[in-house]
């Protein structure tokens, strides 16, 4: 028997506010075995947490509250394939849109020309009751019947929708004017005769759908936009791959039937289909919508390739080593997926209000009746106020105030190679105040070099480096590849080494020509009997680098050091911080010295060095003591990944260890520290985005809703504002999109 998911992930259909999305997620939460449920409004999503989940009655929950949903296929294939869908049906519902705004605007316009003089106090009105009457229905039938499906659908489910007090709005109007006009017709003398047309408001109707339509249109087109980064890293992974067959021939296959080990052939202008490592051939890769990278990057034999990366010039042939869902892209897919479907803090008091707006604003609405009726103003001017009230008040401006800014810098974020994990780092990362950063792999470049060979008396550069080089090739360690890296680019030939031993924690030894070489620090090569104390002082064991102690039998042969650079944008991107008030701290395991080169070189002035990974954790923590808990912590390494998780920020490479990424909440999609100012800038902006718009949303019905319950704003200004309300907030988050980090690549 199949066991039940944990998680389960529904597009949802027929989401109109912040009322429907909180009605969503509270007809969820109630259903068996749901621990938790967030619903994004501008994604049209829903994402369900909890054992034992059931689809088919987690879709028939939903159905029964009024909207639909369609299950999404937990892989990444099925996920892009059901974002490209759903963008078709955001398409061609933006297109229907667009056919009702015109067509209702051309019945409009007609009325409002012939009721100007009239409204201008210059003379009667140009257009009779009959006309007004006959276009006023036309709008209602064509933009009011979708607010009337919606409305219905809502109150079917249990709830009440921004879709309710458009069709009560103006339902109102049209059916009151509809009413003093056949009763003026069935008795001329009741009714109010030649001053009939100033008693009708046909024109509130048709002006307030028209504009609310103009609304719908114009937020869907920024919504739409706004929410275009997800779809274009969707769209990265090509649909099929040419696979090399064990005969030799070419064959192009559907991506999804791709494996870990088989070779594919990548040729100019391709896309990678699948993550893998370059058997042969040389090309430049364009990596710019993956990592940010704005320059092709030279790849060869042995490096890596991303899917989704485009071939610039050669043919590659590449091993597959990841496909599907646990490609880079795809995890990177998951990851801003994740970051938009959250919930800010100050969403929670949001949620609150949304699920009682549409029920408050209908109360409002009938006090604002009574008392313009209590007041002797009649019920014709209380029908109008109370109109007005029902059309100014919508909940989309507070519902699409969070997740449409969230998505627009999240997904901005993700195009400059910075993945936000939650939308809980964004508040945490505005309140960062110092950043520590690892030493090797994240300030320097982890690949370390050889910058001096100290022979001893007696001994040749060359004989050193040659001994060295023999031992080294039985080895994958980093030093060891750099010595040989280096032997050979100065032409030195390689003996045949035998007996090739490690000895943990201290080196290696094997035979060289008979003799007994061994490579290691200077206790190794004390221990077994070989004199380094007095010519340390000469071999350079005071300056920066690691050092690897070479001796042949007993006698020492001399001293190789070795250097990692610091990263090309390190010294900027400490610079930029310190500019921004941060403080800058570097924490590494190795010594004193070669730290305290490594930080003048880079701009630092606070070294915490020989720290064992547990020490590290307890200087996080003393660190975030003393500012308070706001300390950020860069890493790449497996032993980071603790420091990583304790702090208050972790911010991780995408090169570094899968620990490193699993326990940061930032990764940097390539190793350019300038990304990390630029995370805090993104962070900074979009929440500050979230509470602009939210504070429009708050304002703009705190203002508008008394205004319109004195009579002040009259329904067909009171539609326009609303319209406005909604694209406004969804313009001013789509502003987040354009975002761009404050450097430019060399």
């Amino acid at each position: 028997m199949t066991a039940k998911p944990d998680h389960l992930t529904f597009d949802i259909s027929g989401m109109t506010c912040a009322s429907c999305s909180a009605r969503v997620e509270k007809v969820l939460s109630r259903q068996p075995g749901v621990s938790g449920a967030r619903v994004n409004l501008a994604l049209e999503r829903a994402d369900i947490e909890g054992s034992d989940l059931d689809p088919s009655s987690l879709a028939d929950a939903i159905g029964r509250a009024g909207f639909g949903a369609v299950l999404r296929r937990d892989d990444f294939t099925a996920h892009r394939d059901a974002d490209e869908a759903q963008a078709a049906l955001r398409r061609a519902d933006e297109r229907q849109t667009l056919l009702r705004l015109v067509t209702s605007a051309l019945l409009t316009l007609p009325i409002v020309i012939g009721m100007l003089p009239m409204m201008t106090g210059l003379g009667e009105a140009w257009i009779s009751p009959a006309w007004q009457a006959l276009l006023a229905t036309g709008v209602m039938a064509i933009s009011g019947s979708r607010f009337w499906r919606e409305a219905f659908g809502a109150l079917r489910g249990g709830s009440a929708n921004m879709a309710v007090l458009v069709s009560l709005g103006t339902g109102a109007a049209y059916l009151w004017s509809l009413w003093v006009m056949v009763g003026t017709w069935a008795d001329p003398h009741a009714g109010h005769g030649d001053t009939m047309a100033s008693h009708l408001h046909f024109e509130a109707a048709a002006v307030v759908l028209t504009l609310i339509m103009l609304g719908k249109y114009l937020e869907a087109r920024a919504k739409s936009g706004a929410a275009g980064a997800l779809r274009a890293l969707g769209r990265l992974q090509p649909d099929t791959a040419d696979l090399r067959t064990p005969g030799g021939s070419i064959s192009t296959i559907p991506v999804e039937r791709l494996a870990a080990g088989d070779v594919i052939v990548i040729r100019p202008g391709m896309r990678v289909a699948a993550d893998g490592v370059i058997l042969t051939g040389h090309s430049s890769l364009d990596e710019a919508m993956v990592t940010g990278e704005s320059m092709p990057v030279s790849r060869g034999p042995g490096d890596p390739v991303i899917t989704g990366t485009t071939n610039s010039e050669g043919v590659l042939e590449v091993e597959v080593r990841a496909v599907g869902s646990d490609t880079r892209l795809a995890r990177m897919t998951r990851l801003v997926e994740d970051a938009q479907t959250g919930h800010a803090p100050v969403q929670k008091l949001v949620d609150r209000i949304s699920a009682v707006f549409v029920p408050v604003i209908l109360i409002i609405a009938l006090i604002t009746l009574a008392g313009w009726m209590l007041a002797g103003a009649g019920f014709e001017a209380a029908m109008v106020a109370a109109v007005a009230v029902l059309v100014i008040a919508c909940p989309c401006a507070l519902g699409l105030a969070t997740p449409t800014a969230l998505v627009a810098g999240t997904g901005a974020a993700a195009r400059a190679g910075i993945l936000i994990r939650d939308i809980e780092t964004l508040e945490r990362a505005t309140d960062i105040r110092l950043v520590a950063f690892d030493k090797t792999g994240t300030l320097t470049m982890g690949t370390p070099e050889v910058a001096g060979l100290s022979p001893a008396e007696g001994a040749s550069e060359a004989e050193l480096l040659q001994l060295a080089a023999s031992v080294e090739t039985g080895s994958e360690h980093p030093l060891g590849r750099a010595i040989l890296s280096h032997a050979g680019q100065q032409g030195v030939v390689i003996s045949q080494a035998d007996n090739i031993r490690a000895v943990p924690g201290h080196g290696l030894e094997g035979t060289v020509d008979g003799r007994l070489v061994r490579v290691g620090s200077e206790r190794y090569l004390s221990e077994a009997g070989i004199k380094t104390g007095r010519a340390g002082k000469t071999l350079g064991q005071d300056q920066a680098g690691t050092l690897a102690w070479v001796s042949c039998g007993d006698r020492l042969v001399g001293v190789i050091r070795l250097a990692d650079r610091i990263r090309p944008q390190t010294r900027e991107a400490l610079a930029e911080l310190s500019s921004r008030g941060l403080a800058s701290v570097m924490l590494t395991g190795d010594n004193q010295a070669t730290a305290r080169a490594i930080a003048a070189e880079a701009g630092v002035s606070d070294v915490r060095a020989g720290l064992l990974p547990a020490e590290k954790l307890d200087v996080i923590r003393e660190l975030a003591s003393s500012t308070g808990g706001h300390v950020a912590f860069v890493g790449d390494g497996l032993n980071d990944a603790p420091a990583l998780a304790a702090a208050d920020l972790g911010i991780a490479m995408a090169s570094g260890s899968d620990a490193a990424r699993e326990a940061a909440a930032i990764t940097l999609m390539r190793p350019d520290l300038r990304l990390v100012p630029a995370a805090l800038d993104v962070a900074a902006r979009t929440r500050r985005t979230i509470r602009q718009n939210l504070g429009w949303a708050f304002v703009y019905n705190l203002i508008g809703i008394p205004l319109a319950a004195f009579g002040i704003l009259p329904p067909v200004f009171a539609g326009a504002a609303m319209a406005f309300s909604s694209v406004s907030v969804v313009t001013n988050s789509a502003l987040m999109a354009r975002w761009r980090p404050g450097f430019t690549d060399n």
